[in-house]
């Protein structure tokens, strides 16, 4: 066996040393995570970062904690990365409550044997997203684990965010005659993923939709004070959104087919395969449910901001005898919108 061959590979991957605390892990950590997620609370490098309670008053009177975990494959595909998704999927998480995000935190578990490079690329992303953000990743761990006991790369983020005083967004507010706005068109992250997996004989050029969306949610709250509901659509994609509101609220949800925003390529993909637009994973859309009397201008406060440009309202909250979401088809017929009973993708973010 060619010995240096073997230690250059060594080198130019991640090998079970670099999870064992000592010399190759703090390389790892000082030579890759640190310098890209360099920040005041980080630098101190101590095991949890300390935060002045007096800051996050100053932004608001409640806190908002969400925690998520990234698990996708591949790692890479057009328009980001899992790196990408964590940032924005847990800053999006933070922004539906109306909570302004300020701190993340950053958990690796990594298979042995993932390059270097991807690595550092993937990291660099992150660091890229969350300052474009204006979010500071401040604390996190890194695990290696053997081959075979994960899929190249695994990503946990927490978030901390400050809820400003007055805001009251709930899945729970729900009311008839209130309008459902979505933020632009539906499912582009499913069918990027699907497409960058290279495991059918489709070509097309779509990007995922991934993009923080708390700057679009300050904008629409500047407009619309009283939105009633807000959630951003990942697995499970808008329909998954609006059965939730609907069981919260107690309430009837009807969309109009007609209405929703879906790209040629993505309509095109889900009529070759089966699925269904509103069933896809999205990773930069929110779905707001407002009163009828302030839907024209949340929905051009919407559309004033670019993550927003192709914001459409899609349905209405009805009256109904029991909760459940409704579609009013293009051939003027409705049919039920239920909660998916398994998966469409899987590994989708």
């Amino acid at each position: 066996m060619d010995g240096g061959r073997t230690k250059r590979a060594a080198l130019d991957a991640v090998t079970m040393a670099h999870g064992g605390g000592g010399r190759a892990m703090r390389r790892l950590i000082d030579e890759i995570i640190v310098p890209a997620f360099d920040n005041p609370l980080l630098a101190e490098l101590e095991d949890q970062a300390r935060i002045a309670i007096a800051d996050l008053a100053r932004a608001g009177d409640r806190l908002a904690f969400t925690t998520d975990s990234y698990v996708v494959t591949p790692l890479e595909f057009a328009g980001g990365d899992i790196g990408k998704l964590a940032v924005c999927g847990t800053i999006n998480d933070l922004a539906v409550s109306g909570a302004k995000p300020l701190f993340l935190s950053c958990g690796l578990v990594i298979e042995e044997g993932l390059d270097l490079a991807v690595l550092s690329r993937i990291v660099g992303t992150m660091a890229k997203a969350a300052r474009e953000a204006g979010v500071a990743i401040v604390t996190g761990d890194t695990k290696v684990v053997q081959r075979g006991a994960a899929d190249r790369l695994f990503i946990n983020t927490s978030g901390i965010g400050v809820v400003p005083i007055g805001l009251s967004i709930s899945a729970a507010r729900a009311q008839p005659g209130d309008v459902v706005i979505v933020n632009g068109s539906l499912g582009d992250h499913g069918v990027a993923i699907l497409l960058a997996r290279n495991e059918l004989a489709l070509s097309a050029e779509i990007a995922t939709d991934c993009q923080p969306l708390h700057d679009l949610v300050a904008t629409l709250l500047a407009a619309c004070p009283d939105v009633h509901c807000l959630r951003d659509a990942t697995r499970g994609g808008v329909a998954t959104v609006l059965n939730e509101f609907a069981e919260r609220s107690r309430a009837s949800i009807r969309v109009d087919e007609a209405a929703l925003p879906v790209k040629d390529v993505v309509r095109g993909a889900c009529e070759i395969l089966g699925l269904d637009p509103l069933y896809l994973a999205n990773e930069g859309k929110l779905v707001a449910i407002v009163p009828r009397s302030h839907a024209r201008v949340a929905l051009e406060a919407m559309r004033s901001h670019p993550s927003g440009s192709d914001a459409a309202i899609i349905g209405e909250v009805i009256d109904a005898a029991r909760p459940q979401v409704v579609m009013r088809t293009a051939f003027g017929g409705e049919r039920m919108v239920d909660l998916l009973s398994g998966e469409q993708l899987p590994r989708i973010c």
